[in-house]
């Protein structure tokens, strides 16, 4: 994983490994809906939902998967769930070729916060804790 500052000096984790998916104006029931069908059609172990502001959530898959494969999900959920803001997303990882999730605060938002766990949390899902932690870590010091 790499950490980028961009240049509204907001710090995301950017990988191609993990499958993570953006989901602005959206309910959580919405979100923990196309993330249960996800996890389950891609074996993709476990997950974890973060509230990023209001009605807007991320998704962060645990299984490691390769970039083909990660493209391959992000569309599927894009096309079946016919979300604008998703699709829009996903698009700009593709040209990016790696996904970036928000990990610190951005303008009057708190950083995003865990507000659901399914299944396995070992893998990429524990990365993407631990690179977290230490960007919150870095921020506080700054």
């Amino acid at each position: 994983m790499t950490k980028k500052w961009n240049h509204n000096s907001i710090l995301g984790i950017t990988d191609q490994e993990t499958v993570k998916l953006d989901f602005d104006h959206t309910s959580f029931k919405t979100v923990k809906h196309w993330a249960l069908r996800t996890v389950k059609w891609f074996r993709l172990r476990g997950f974890i939902i973060l509230k990023s502001s209001e009605k807007s959530y991320h998704a962060i898959f645990d299984k490691r998967v390769s970039w083909i494969e990660n493209v391959s999900i992000m569309a599927w959920v894009s096309l079946l769930s016919q979300h604008k803001a998703l699709t829009k997303w996903f698009i700009m990882q593709c040209i990016k070729q790696g996904s970036t999730l928000r990990v610190s605060p951005k303008k009057d938002k708190y950083s995003p916060r865990i507000v659901f766990r399914y299944g396995s949390q070992s893998e990429q899902v524990l990365s993407f804790l631990v690179s977290r932690r230490f960007i919150k870590w870095l921020i506080r010091k700054t």
